[in-house]
This record gives structure tokens, C-alpha cells and sequence, in this order.
């Protein structure tokens, strides 16, 4: 009889180079998915965004300036990172075999920030995204457009030349990869939630394009604070913005 389990994740993490994930695996098979650039290693606040994989702490923006935000291009000290505008915590556990990471911000009340768990995972061709029927969903690369879930987006494919941007308007979507799954999840209180997908077939970067594949949970509903069209999040009059990211991995097997 086929069952799926629930299998411990275990996760790296590299403070130096902008408290980036660089591991999160079960004893089966790797998630993250990387892409070697001596870049990286030298990055200073302020450089164009260095896509070595992993999964990036992407605050207070995403697109927009700076590039990917202010936090991944810092050394971080042993809770999180400080930078101009908000103090930035992180602490990483494990509850029940899963991986959770609580986050807090703190700023100036009013401050607006968008934050994404910027995964980009090892998923074959086969692989897809499963996240509830009709859930609304904004397309915003190659153009933006507002669609309902699938929207073309769950089943990934062979690489066909594409690269598409969107924003799931839900705090929890599994992906499935053979007998492997991971569910992520965002949960916050009085803040938007959702996960943006980055589903680059190798249609992008013009001249010499790869495959990539992003899933990230994120705090607001667009890529760029600056965005008065969409829900970002926003400090409270506490001055501080709390967060948990779950990520749970799956297996089937025989029993």
C-alpha cells in the first residue's frame, strides 16, 4: 500500500553571505537548487542581485530598489541583520520533523516592506504546484494580468524558452516532485500573505538563459513596496511585524 510520510528537513544557512539558505534536505534528496557565481562572494549593500540559488531573505523589497532588498547583501550576526531603515531577526527550528523560521522586523510605524523567502528549488521537469482551485493569482511577467489558480502555472515542464512572474494570493502551496513533496507556509497576523512564483523555463536572462525555478512565500502581495496598486505589508504602531515560515517535506513509500 502506497503512503505518504511526513520525513525530517534539516537546512544550512550562510551568515556572512546574507544569512542565505544554501541547504534544505531530507536524508533523500536535495531542495534548493544552486548556480555557481563568484559574484556572489564579493556583493556589497546596494549591488544588482547575484542569482546563485538557495533560498535569499528578500526585505524590504523584491523588485525596486535595492535590488532584492537590503538584507541579502550583509553579513548577518548571529540572530539577523541590521540595516538602515528596520533591524531584521531570524531564528531557525525544527517542530515534528519540519523546518520552521520565525522572522520579526522592526521600524518606524507606518514603514512599508514587502518580504519573500526566496527559494529557488531542484524540481525536474515532471514536477508541479498544488495550490486551491480558483485562488486569485496576478501574472506580472512577461505581462500583467489577473487570472485564477492553475492559470497555466502548476504543471512546470520542460524547458520551452518561457519565464512567467506571479503572485499567489494564498499563504500555502505544495510542490510535487516524483515521490517527493514540500508544502511552505506563510502565516501572519493583520499582514497580507501570499507566494510569488518565478517559472523560468529558460526564458531568461536574454543571452544566456537557465532554468529556474522560484517558490516564495512572501509578506505582501506584490514584488515592490513602492506599489500603491497592491497590499504590502505595513509596521504597526508596536513597531514590530512577527512571521513564521513552515516548510514540511513529504515522501511516498510502500508499506
Amino acid at each position: 500500500m502506497q503512503v505518504t510520510r511526513v520525513v525530517p528537513l534539516y537546512v544550512e544557512v550562510d551568515r556572512a553571505l546574507g544569512g542565505r539558505w544554501t541547504s534544505l534536505r531530507t536524508a533523500h534528496r536535495e531542495w534548493l537548487w544552486r548556480r555557481a557565481d563568484p559574484a556572489r562572494s564579493g556583493v556589497e549593500p546596494g549591488d544588482p542581485f547575484v542569482d546563485a540559488g538557495g533560498l535569499e531573505e528578500c526585505v524590504p523589497t523584491v523588485r525596486g530598489t535595492p535590488d532584492h532588498g537590503d538584507a541579502w547583501s550583509r553579513p548577518w550576526h548571529e540572530s539577523g541583520v541590521d540595516c538602515p531603515d528596520f533591524a531584521f531577526r531570524r531564528s531557525i527550528g525544527s517542530q515534528d520533523g519540519a523546518v520552521v523560521a520565525d522572522y520579526e522586523l522592526t521600524a518606524e510605524p507606518g514603514y512599508r516592506f514587502v518580504w519573500a523567502a526566496h527559494a529557488l528549488l531542484d524540481v525536474g521537469e515532471a514536477g508541479r504546484l498544488i495550490a486551491p482551485a480558483g485562488t486569485p493569482v496576478l501574472i506580472t511577467d512577461p505581462a500583467p494580468v489577473s487570472r485564477e489558480w492553475p492559470a497555466g502555472l502548476d504543471l512546470l515542464g520542460p524547458d520551452d524558452g518561457s519565464a512567467a512572474g506571479a503572485v499567489v494570493e494564498h499563504g500555502q502551496i505544495r510542490v510535487v516532485d516524483g515521490d517527493h513533496q514540500l508544502d511552505l507556509r506563510v502565516e501572519c497576523v493583520d499582514q497580507p500573505v501570499s507566494v510569488a512564483l518565478w517559472r523560468n523555463l529558460c526564458g531568461w536572462p536574454e543571452g544566456d538563459p537557465y532554468r529556474s525555478i522560484g517558490v516564495e512565500p512572501m509578506l505582501g502581495r506584490t514584488f515592490d513596496r513602492d506599489d500603491t496598486t497592491r497590499p504590502v505589508a505595513v509596521v504597526p504602531a508596536s513597531g514590530t511585524v512577527r512571521w513564521r515560515l513552515t516548510l514540511t517535506a513529504h515522501e511516498e513509500g510502500t508499506v
